[in-house]
């Protein structure tokens, strides 16, 4: 049961929106007084808060079963969905269970039953299959980046899943393509369509060529680098394998970085995303893994490394930078073999010669030992850094709250004296070990 339950404006004040887009407007409007719902429209638009506020205003507070399930193709989004709701502060409990993580953990957490429950297809399906919570008060169902969820590899899964849900009342479909159909399974009826994917306004990215001077491509990624200059930004891969030999020149090169694909283990991706977003790393070395679903501030730039197969895959990656208001430039480095795909512009390459100058703050991670689950807030590790570590505000970065453990970021100069003298030390009650994450 919710203890505060929280209307819109303070909902939006939590998240630090002033107000609503012009497409999140009308899904709250529509999905508010239509049964079946679909969303379209780019990545980074805000899809999520459209519909989460109406799907919270459909919970009620005196129900102590789980009320709306959210589907999702990938742990990531899970997670980032999941922690939108808990920065909403609606006094609503949710959980995000998915594949990687121990099963101990979601069986934890689902015996304090959430009034939102978020999930990929196959941990779900799981759970209802050993009956680990129960599904009649479940009225609200939403298949996020549906186009992902609903694709062959998921659908017996999916399938399985809504076959086992009698008592729908409210479908929300998502997602930043079009083109997908949806099966009959999924009971859909007539919806309400919001397309925003062929919206009137200007584009902020730009598209540059990066022609490989003598077809070396890794040498030429490297002085695209320098001619960026120092700022956050994504390669994109499309094999794992090319992912380690991009990271072992970025080392050699001692360009900090972090790794993202679907081979790499949660715990690992987790992490990697961390640092990605406190900018202990400035680059993301990944697979179309991270072209949506992830939670990562806004970008300057991303690289195709290696050509994108499809145009999707191509919007998608691109979606990563230039989103809503912002501007930002995808790099399309090709040798003189590459040949384009008819999806992408056959245009000039740019000169990259020039080498931008190095400027801003370099910081590294700390971990420590100890969560939200030993009652230990941001507040706390913060007054720990200040009075013990000495710091100042300016050299605290971004805090990482996670349910056993938290992350903090600080200036690289400082952080391995910083570690040494807080490791051990006490929050709350826990002794903690903090110790810079590798």
């Amino acid at each position: 049961m919710a203890n505060s339950i929280k209307g819109q404006q303070d909902i939006l004040a939590k998240l630090n929106i002033k107000e609503l887009n012009p497409m999140q407007q009308e899904a709250v409007r529509i999905i508010d007084k239509s049964a079946n719902t679909v969303i379209l429209s780019p990545t980074g638009t805000g899809k999520t808060v459209a519909f989460l506020l109406p799907l919270l205003e459909t919970l009620d507070p005196n129900n102590n079963e789980i009320q709306a399930l959210i589907l999702v193709p990938s742990r990531e989004l899970a997670i980032q969905i999941e922690q939108v709701i808990r920065n909403m502060g609606t006094g609503f409990k949710v959980n995000a269970v998915y594949g990687g993580r121990a099963m101990s953990k979601d069986k934890i957490e689902l015996k304090h039953t959430p009034a939102v429950l978020i999930g990929t297809p196959g941990r779900i399906l799981d759970h209802l299959g050993k009956d680990r919570f129960t599904k009649d008060s479940i009225k609200t169902l939403v298949l996020d980046e549906f186009d992902k969820s609903l694709e062959v590899g998921f659908e017996y899964e999916m399938r399985g899943i809504i076959n086992e849900l009698p008592n729908i009342e409210k479908h929300i479909l998502t997602s930043a393509t079009q083109g997908v159909e949806i099966p009959d399974f999924v009971g859909l009826g007539n919806p309400e369509v919001i397309n925003y994917l062929n919206a009137k306004a200007t584009s902020k990215l730009a598209i540059k060529n990066v022609v490989a001077s003598n077809n070396d491509k890794a040498q030429t990624l490297i002085e695209l680098l320098h001619h960026i200059g120092n700022e956050p930004g994504i390669i994109f891969c499309n094999f794992k394998s090319t992912i380690e030999k991009v990271s072992a020149l970025l080392n050699d090169h001692k360009i900090s970085h972090a790794c993202f694909s679907g081979g790499m283990e949660q715990k690992d991706r987790e992490r990697a995303l961390i640092k990605f977003r406190n900018r202990s790393s400035q680059i993301l070395i990944a697979t179309d893994l991270a072209a949506r679903g992830i939670d990562i501030p806004e970008l300057q730039f991303i690289i195709h490394y290696e050509l994108p197969h499809a145009i999707e895959e191509f919007t998608h990656r691109n979606g990563r930078t230039a989103r809503v208001n912002a501007t930002g430039t995808a790099y399309i480095l090709k040798s003189n073999k590459d040949r384009l795909p008819e999806f992408i512009d056959n245009s000039k390459g740019i000169d990259i010669s020039r080498k931008a100058s190095k400027k801003g703050e370099f910081w590294e991670t700390l971990f420590i030992s100890g969560g939200r689950k030993d009652k230990i807030s941001k507040g706390d590790i913060a007054g720990l850094f200040f009075k013990q570590g000495n710091i100042t505000k300016e050299q605290l970065g971004t805090i990482e709250l996670k349910q056993d453990c938290a992350f903090v970021a600080v200036p690289t100069a400082i952080a391995k004296d910083l570690a040494e003298t807080l490791n051990n030390t006490r929050l709350k009650k826990k002794k903690v070990r903090i110790h810079i994450l590798q």
